[in-house]
């Protein structure tokens, strides 16, 4: 395989070795394998010419069967109907998105097509070129072995870490048997399956027991309730939390040459007292005594650079940092940066790059370093913060790639040149800073304790200036080991504890990497990096789209950057009797099951028995609980007034219970703007009843009132078009008519 390739690169067509069929994940990921190749002729589904056909998906083609699915029955909710566990997982294709009881048209039309492609008698190889993760494998498998058949021609696995043209060429150099990747095969679907069957049933049986009113599930999820729980708890901390006073005593000194600094009284290690009155007396004595520095301590002391970024560091830093920023837009804006070669896969857990990119990172390196004006100060190395085998989970950390980007969008250029500076930041010069500790003692005063200063003075800049990060100097006078000073002035000061802050997304995150194993809020990111490798809530793919969907369904509220449980969060913590479900451990155990599953080090069959006992114990602990009303859900009546003519069919757009929709959706007809548009609620709107009649009349509405993303109000005319390349329908936003 790696010499006929080889001569494929050297000779084009000049040797008849069979097509070669690759499947991408994307087809924008499909477009940079065919110009890595450079196959410019597009057909219909694929790229095809030097003996390669690039085929794609989009994302999943094809789904796990409904409950109903599998049986009638299952159609409506009944206490009886559950546990419900298949004794065979079935998939059927993608369904709407719009409308589940419809199959999606697009993913059905390329299924087919590749399976068409891959029947070919001209095919002798297929290539699996999706993502290099558990849902890539999956994805890809479930396409290729669909319905359990093994095609006839051999299947490879190209495993890539980024999709620039020098990277494509070499992993088809190095393919990889598919029969290799079982291991990670099988952890995909033991994710997918376990996320079902918890999902379907507790979902189900906590709506039918604590819900009052229809039209909305009580979700419950494995990854959902445990982060809800990490909120709730900071929550209630704070909510518990009793202020303290303390206090401190501030002396002036002042040397021979009128120079001053401050020292704060410290007793044994402590300088916060609970009680003023132990300090008022001395407070009192040292009034215009004389104090002698009994120790002077200058030390230089080294200020390392962040690690590279992993996807919640990443995550962490830019939601930290720029307003309106989540979790899961960072996410999307790096898939796009990757997507567009610009930078390596973002999905990954590690803070370090292996070992063998030693050669590529230098070159990368250069590239990005020629027009920067420190460029003489940064220096290639090789070192164990950078490259650690060990501190690889996977995928290597997050750095650009050897391509420079031509145009950015705003969103695109805060995440690509957060990467770049992180990843240039390892070769500047480390930063250094002298650090003075003076201790002074009272003279003719017995006191049980001294009073300590610090200075601090940054002598070396270093990667500091990639980001133009100002280092505060704190300035002590020159001053000598017995010098003798003078008390000039001092001061009792009080103060009170604070509560611990709210999470924001980047605390949650951390937490939710680490199980909440030894988190700290100043802990380092090394320690973070490397603990328990595996044993976390979620993974580095899923935790924005977590943290998303508790927003969606209503358990966590924000307020500016912080996250809250809201009154129906709570209840649910207070109330669901699962406990197992919210305990960090137990999701823990859960996740690393998969982790070793993906190593080769766990069964797939033990992992999902002990879900499925897991899953039928919960349901019965549910049916056997307290009544009691956790979420009232109060219905919007459908009136089904006429509203206007559908732009799709031309038939009649009625108000409906969930959307204003199509009266001939039982044909086929899709079209509708649904009552909880998410377009129109990421600023704070609602779809009404008039104005979806003057955008029916007027293909064209003048809306007021909308909401920016940083709280401003704003108008603007929206009209709702199908798009050019699929079948749905968005909004599009104009300020002049």
């Amino acid at each position: 395989m790696e010499n006929r390739l080889k001569l494929r690169y050297r000779k084009g067509d000049e040797i008849d070795m069979g097509v070669q069929l690759i499947l991408a994940e994307k087809p924008s990921v499909a477009k940079n394998i065919a110009d890595a190749l450079k196959i410019k002729t597009k057909k219909d589904g694929y790229f095809e010419g030097n003996n390669y056909i690039i085929t794609w998906a989009f994302g999943h083609l094809v789904e796990l069967y409904d409950a109903k699915d599998y049986d009638g029955k299952m159609r409506s909710w009944k206490m009886d109907n559950f546990p419900f566990i298949p004794s065979e997982f079935k998939y059927k294709v993608k369904s709407n998105s719009r409308n589940r009881a419809q199959t999606d048209g697009g993913a059905a039309k390329q299924l087919k097509t590749i399976h068409s492609l891959m029947k070919r008698s001209d095919v002798e190889t297929i290539i699996s070129a999706c993502d290099y993760d558990r849902e890539g494998q999956l994805i890809a498998d479930s396409i290729i072995y669909r319905g359990g058949k093994k095609p006839k021609a051999a299947v490879y696995r190209l495993l890539l870490n980024e999709w620039t043209p020098n990277e494509v060429l070499q992993g088809l150099e190095n393919l990889k048997p598919n029969t290799a990747m079982q291991p990670l095969r099988d952890a995909g679907v033991s994710r997918q399956w376990a996320d079902w069957v918890i999902g379907i049933n507790l979902t189900s049986v906590a709506t039918l027991k604590y819900q009052q009113g229809k039209s909305k599930a009580l979700n419950i999820g494995r990854v959902l309730l445990p982060t809800l729980k990490i909120i709730y708890d900071r929550d209630q901390e704070i909510k518990n939390f009793k202020p303290e006073d303390y206090f401190k005593l501030t002396a002036t000194f002042q040397t021979a040459d009128n120079q001053e600094y401050e020292g704060i009284f410290t007793e044994k290690k402590e300088d916060k007292f609970k009680k003023k009155e132990l300090l008022e007396p001395i407070h009192e004595a040292i009034q215009n005594k004389r104090a002698i520095i009994t120790d002077k301590q200058v030390e230089k002391k080294k200020e390392f650079p962040p690690f590279l970024f992993n996807l919640s560091n990443l995550q962490g830093f830019i939601t930290n940092k720029y307003k309106g920023w989540t979790s899961d837009k960072v996410l999307k804006v790096a898939q796009s940066l990757y997507e567009k070669k610009l930078i390596t896969y973002p999905r990954t857990s590690s803070i370090a790059l292996e070992e063998s990119l030693v050669g590529k990172t230098a070159h990368v390196l250069k590239v990005h370093s020629e027009e920067l004006p420190y460029k003489d100060e940064i220096k290639f190395m090789k070192t164990k913060r950078v490259f650690n085998n060990a501190k690889v989970e996977s995928h290597s950390a997050i750095i650009p790639t050897y391509m420079k980007p031509k145009r950015l969008s705003a969103d695109e250029g805060i995440v690509y040149t957060a990467i770049k500076n992180r990843f240039i930041m390892q070769f500047m010069p480390i930063a250094e800073y002298e650090e003075t500790k003076l201790i002074t003692k009272i003279l003719d005063v017995d006191l049980s304790g001294v009073f300590h200063s610090k200075g601090k003075v940054q002598l070396i800049e270093g990667w500091k200036k990639v980001e133009k990060i100002q280092s505060k100097d704190t300035l002590l006078p020159v001053v000598n080991k017995e010098e003798l000073v003078d008390v000039t002035d001092s001061e009792v000061s009080s103060h009170v504890t604070k509560p611990p802050k709210h999470h924001t997304e980047r605390t949650l995150l951390r937490v939710m990497e680490t199980c909440g194993k030894s988190y700290k809020e100043d802990e380092s990111e090394e320690l973070l990096g490397s603990i328990l490798t595996g044993f976390s809530i979620g993974t580095a793919a899923t935790r924005a789209e977590t943290i998303k969907k508790l927003k969606d369904v209503g358990y966590i509220t924000t307020e500016s950057k912080h996250l809250l449980c809201t009154e129906l969060g709570n209840r649910l913590v207070e109330t669901f009797p699962v406990k197992n479900l919210f305990d960090l451990e137990f999701t823990g155990r859960l996740e690393k099951g998969l982790s070793d599953i993906q190593k080769g080090k766990a069964s797939k069959q033990e992992f999902l028995r002990v879900v499925f006992d897991f899953t039928t114990e919960s349901v019965e602990t549910i049916k056997g609980g307290e009544d009691v009303i956790i979420n009232k859900v109060v219905s919007t009546r459908a009136t089904n007034e006429v509203l206007g003519t559908c732009p799709e069919c031309g038939g009649k757009v009625t108000d409906g219970y969930k959307a204003f929709s199509c009266s001939n959706w039982k044909k086929g007809c899709s079209f509708a703007i649904w009552k909880n548009d998410k377009f129109l609620a990421s600023m704070r709107k609602k779809p009404t009843k008039t104005m979806v009649k003057k955008l029916l009349k007027e293909k064209k509405v003048f809306v007021k009132g909308l909401t920016s993303k940083k709280g401003k109000k704003f108008n603007a005319y929206l009209s709702y078009e199908k798009n050019k390349e699929n079948d749905y329908y968005s909004w599009k936003m104009e300020f002049t008519k």
